[in-house]
């Protein structure tokens, strides 16, 4: 009888084990499944992901692109996949960590990976990342949600940050890194260069702080407002502002204020017939309320 007792207790205690441990973790993200837990899910996916992993390596397009949903692809990822693929001599994604999830009230199956991945680009360029991704599989075991996180081995040819910045002999950030801003200063700038060749000067003048210090090629400096900036425009018959690089660049670890830097070629006709031509280098200063508070103008004819 107490053996009895005693195997039945294991039993139970076994039995607990298996379905108190089976699931932890928390969604504490909007919605009706926030606050769930995660279990282990459905090991098939695991092996999806490593079959794509695999495919992936190989740039095979047409059978890696089966994975995912044509919904998640769109009507060109196809090709745009194949595209990217074939930029590169090889590529190689290796996972030392695949782990299949299910958040309960939830059909999908959550694959988180951690990987190795070196590209070759066939320009010469080379990134060498270890990655830690999630993919989605939707209950017809297809992708249909992807992110990716990433960590840059030291030996890419491109960062995420890089040069100098040097300053005065007293200033606080001297020495660190530049890194690219992304407050949409390349869209502000595109913007303000079709503005200024249509010469719409009440769309011209809206990126600008209520008064701009210009600092121009011959070295004058001048305080503009927005009305002063839109009657400049009043003395051309025509302009034509080509850009060839925009790039925005701020220092590392500071406030969001920005310098774009922007490289172009401008023709300007005058009413009075005079043609104005150069090439230009040019910073444009983005204040914290993301207006453009200052611009230095370098020129060569």
């Amino acid at each position: 009888m107490k053996l009895i007792k005693k195997g039945i207790l294991m039993v139970a205690v076994s039995g607990c084990m298996m379905s108190c441990m089976n699931s932890g973790g928390q969604y504490l993200g909007d919605g009706d499944n926030s606050g769930n837990a995660y279990t282990i899910g459905d090991n098939a996916m695991a092996d999806k992901l490593l079959k794509l992993a695999t495919l992936y390596s190989e740039q095979n397009t047409d059978n890696l692109t089966e994975y995912y949903d044509s919904t998640f692809l769109g009507a060109n990822g196809v090709e745009t996949t194949r595209q990217w693929l074939e930029s590169m001599d090889s590529i190689t994604m290796e996972p030392y960590v695949v782990i299949p999830v299910k958040l309960q009230g939830d059909n999908d199956t959550k694959v988180l990976a951690w990987s190795k991945e070196e590209r070759h680009y066939k320009n010469g360029s080379y990134e060498k990342l270890d990655l830690m991704e999630f993919f989605n599989f939707n209950q017809d075991g297809k992708i249909d949600a992807f992110k990716q996180w990433k960590t840059i081995d030291s030996s890419n040819f491109g960062k995420s940050y890089g040069g100098k910045f040097i300053g005065g002999p007293d200033n606080e950030y001297k020495g660190r890194p530049l890194v690219f801003s992304d407050r949409n200063e390349v869209a502000i700038i595109e913007k303000l260069i079709k503005d200024y060749n249509d010469m719409n000067a009440a769309e011209f003048v809206k990126p600008f702080a209520e008064t701009t210090v210009f600092n121009d090629y011959t070295g004058a400096r001048m305080e503009l407002s927005k009305a002063a900036l839109s009657s400049l425009l009043d003395e051309y018959k025509s302009v034509n502002w080509v850009a060839t690089a925009i790039v925005p660049l701020k220092i590392y670890n500071t406030d969001a204020a920005s310098g774009v830097q922007v490289m172009s070629k401008e023709t300007r006709i005058l009413k009075n017939g005079t043609v104005w031509e150069k090439e230009l280098f040019e910073i444009f200063y983005f204040d914290l309320e993301g207006k453009i508070s200052s611009m230095t103008q370098y020129a060569r004819d």
